[in-house]
């Protein structure tokens, strides 16, 4: 969509709120692939993880939340 309206993504900021798993083993295949999806650098994109603290549905480790924020020029 962003390439469609003439635009692209500049750079993404990435966070994982889970109590499991570990997102460190994954941290480099992630930032790979979404370095392809998004036809941007590796060094452009930013993955970090952080727990719920043992609550809600995240924290039951019923799910997976995200927070992803995009500059677009």
């Amino acid at each position: 969509l962003v390439r469609a309206r003439g635009g692209r993504i500049a750079n993404a900021d990435i966070t994982l709120i889970c109590e499991a798993p570990r997102v460190g083993p994954h941290r480099e295949a992630m930032t790979e692939t979404l370095s392809a999806m998004l036809a941007i650098s590796r060094d452009r994109i930013s993955i970090k993880a952080t727990t719920n603290e043992k609550l809600g549905f995240v924290g039951r480790e019923e799910g997976i939340a995200a927070i992803a924020t995009a500059s677009v020029v």
